[in-house]
């Protein structure tokens, strides 16, 4: 794809997401009655304004991301509000609300994309039956002469256990403790009933033993209503392995997977070019992705700012300005180490 188009693809993508993110902060602070002086698409000087009640819609000259403004927001220059009024001003939990707001609406633009994602296609995966869908060449299978179309019956690892699959993921969960010796399947070819005797082979780069054969997909047609629980799958399945992969990181695990933004405007432009569905699904998957990374309890994202909130209400006073100033530096100073390894990890995958 031209490298241009890559671009604006790339930026309206992140623009899409960001705007949506601070839509909801807006929408939650004029709920709860606070003021908001402009809500900004885009930044750099103002080329369209449009005053809508109290607060200013603007566009702004750089055609990326967006802000609101609200009373009593640290750095906000709005003066002559009543306190009550400002962010700092109403109960607790309504800043609460209003601070995990953009993350929510995050969410549930993933939630919305992944329903409309299987809603178009009409259909999902189904457990796969235990039959060999496809054998990797040269691989154990290859050699003791596995085909495609055989389907496994029986599976006898090498301390006796045997397991008799109903879905390929049977065979998958069996190897789940594999560390050596031979495997014997009993596969059903036609009339005939096969044993094969395997080795399985351990694969440096996936750290696992592989025996070198596939399933066979297997898809279900579904209603339209069905979408909307299939969608929901989806989204907690993903946010499972967001925030697990998460984890690993700060355990140190997958640290060379980390990506920047490099990185994302890479996968962007792929995933623009295989067409607009897994455009939209991209979306999705990036929105999730910000909305739970921003809920996160540091400094400076809206989880940390949610965490300086609950403090302030279980000690009965409000952390000083000073104090305030000093985490979110400290939270900055973390996201600017963070992106700059990770800009250093994209460098280091195109050389």
């Amino acid at each position: 794809m031209d490298i241009l188009i890559s671009f604006i693809v790339f930026v309206v993508v992140l623009s899409i997401i960001i705007i949506i993110h601070e839509l909801g902060h807006l929408i939650a602070a004029k709920k709860f009655g606070v003021y908001c002086s402009e809500f900004s698409i885009g930044m750099g000087p103002a080329i369209y304004q449009y005053k809508k009640s109290e607060t200013t819609i603007s566009i702004r000259a750089l055609p990326l991301g967006g802000y609101v403004q609200m009373a009593g927001e640290e750095g906000s220059d709005i003066e002559g509000i009543p306190f009550e009024r400002t962010i700092n001003g109403i109960k607790t939990w309504k800043q609460v609300v209003v601070m995990a707001a953009g993350a929510t609406l995050n969410i549930l633009l993933a939630f919305a994309i992944f329903i409309g994602v299987v809603m178009a296609r009409g259909y999902v995966s189904a457990p796969s039956d235990p039959v060999v869908g496809s054998v990797v060449e040269n691989s154990p299978a290859a050699t003791v002469g596995m085909m495609e179309g055989d389907r496994i019956v029986k599976m006898v690892l090498p301390d006796g256990e045997e397991i008799i699959p109903e879905t390929f993921d049977d065979l998958v969960n069996g190897m789940s403790n594999y560390t050596g010796g031979s495997v014997i399947y009993t596969i059903e070819r036609g009339s005939e009933t096969i044993n094969f005797v395997v080795e399985p082979q351990y694969d440096e780069t996936l750290q696992r033993y592989l025996v070198g054969f596939n399933s066979q997909p297997k898809v279900r047609a579904i209603a339209w209503y069905e979408s909307f629980y299939y969608g929901a799958e989806m989204l907690f399945e993903m946010m499972g392995q967001i925030i697990q992969a998460f984890g690993n990181l700060i355990r140190g695990v997958g640290l060379q997977d980390v990506s920047g933004p490099i990185g994302i405007y890479q996968a962007t432009s792929q995933v623009a070019s295989e067409g607009l569905n897994a455009l939209i699904l991209w979306v999705g998957l990036l929105s999730l992705n910000i909305g739970i990374f921003n809920l996160f309890p540091i400094p400076i994202l809206d989880g940390g700012r949610i965490i300086i909130v609950i403090i302030e209400k279980l000690i009965g006073r409000r952390i000083s300005e000073k104090i305030q100033t000093a985490i979110m530096l400290a939270g900055l100073a973390l996201i600017v180490l963070l992106m700059v390894f990770a800009t250093a990890n994209d460098i280091g995958r195109l050389f």
